[in-house]
């Protein structure tokens, strides 16, 4: 099941040549990718595509941050 969206760094792309480590991107929760050590990952061109699950690490903002752009989306 694809789920919501998250935004994780590249820390490594190995054979990936459309990542760029240091780059920001946009993530869909997959169970069944993660099952196998997958992430679905959106690339430069808006489509998403599975990558290296230990490729990237998770973004975690503090509870302001996160509180503010939430009021942001919802104004």
């Amino acid at each position: 099941m694809i789920g919501s969206v998250v935004e994780q760094v590249c820390i490594r792309n190995e054979g990936c040549e459309d990542m760029a480590s240091g780059k920001i991107y946009q993530v869909l929760t997959d169970e069944s990718a993660a099952k196998d050590g997958y992430i679905r990952v959106i690339d430069e061109s808006g489509e998403d595509y599975l990558y290296p699950a230990d490729y990237f690490v998770p973004i975690v903002l503090p509870k302001a941050a996160e509180n503010a752009l939430l009021a942001l989306s919802a104004a």
